[in-house]
């Protein structure tokens, strides 16, 4: 079932309880793409897709995601989630970039280069955000637009390959992150930074680094719709249509 077809159920209420008073990593760590190729091409006006498209509902790091990096030709290519610089010694820092702070993104030194030259769109139609609770583990929530369209969320990508061993570069990506709006708050502090299709290709095309930073807000909060979802989405093996399906039973965030 495609994701634009489901509604949320059940609002979402705010507890003082449900905000955290501990600084985490920020981390979008979990995304869904799950239009068919011609529907996200036509309502995104994007160029070539790739061949091997298919819709994916639980998107993780380490994993290729359809990204944009070229305002003219419009073209959709797969970068690997977890960006590894172009001066890392080791690809494995990527595990740990999977995100970037919009606060801090232009300073960096793991984003600052990407920030200036090297931006680019990641396509999806919602996320995935985990509550914690007082119990054992966490609820995951799903976030997506209300009116069911696909997005981008604001990216870096760089080009690594190791000095010593010549051949195809690994092309990475990072997604940047901001302070979560009201609809996000009672789940996660923190959201990605969404872009819709009338502004996306402005992140591309700015070279004003002030220009740029004004573009990484929350969405507004009426943007989104959200409902809980089973813990089959914490599963990476995990990826159809109920890793986003609601839970039935459960009314509002505690």
């Amino acid at each position: 079932m495609p994701l634009h077809g489901i509604f949320l159920t059940h609002p979402l209420t705010y507890n003082g309880t449900n905000t955290r008073k501990k600084k985490g990593p920020g981390m979008c760590g979990r995304f869904s793409m799950a239009i068919d190729s011609d529907d996200l091409q036509t309502a995104l006006a994007l160029g070539q897709m790739p061949d091997d498209w298919k819709r994916r509902y639980n998107i993780a790091p380490s994993q290729p995601i359809a990204a944009v990096r070229d305002p003219e030709t419009k073209k959709v290519e797969w970068l690997q989630w977890g960006l590894v610089p172009f001066w890392a010694k080791d690809p494995a820092i990527g595990s740990r970039l999977i995100n970037a702070r919009s606060e801090s993104v232009f300073e960096k030194p793991s984003f600052k280069y990407a920030f200036r030259k090297r931006r680019c769109l990641i396509l999806a139609d919602g996320f995935y955000e985990w509550q914690k609770t007082s119990g054992k583990g966490s609820r995951p929530f799903y976030f997506s637009m209300r009116s069911g369209e696909p997005f981008a969320f604001a990216g870096l990508w760089e080009s690594w390959q190791p000095k010593d061993q010549p051949g195809e570069a690994l092309t990475t990506c990072t997604i940047i992150t901001t302070a979560a709006n009201e609809t996000v708050a009672p789940v996660h502090e923190r959201m990605p930074v969404i872009l819709r299709k009338e502004a996306m290709w402005d992140w591309l095309r700015e070279t004003g680094e002030t220009a740029l930073i004004s573009m990484l807000q929350p969405a507004p909060a009426d943007w989104l719709r959200a409902w809980e979802v089973s813990r089959t989405v914490n599963n990476v093996r995990q990826d159809g249509p109920e890793c986003a399906e609601p839970v039935s039973d459960r009314k509002s965030v505690v």
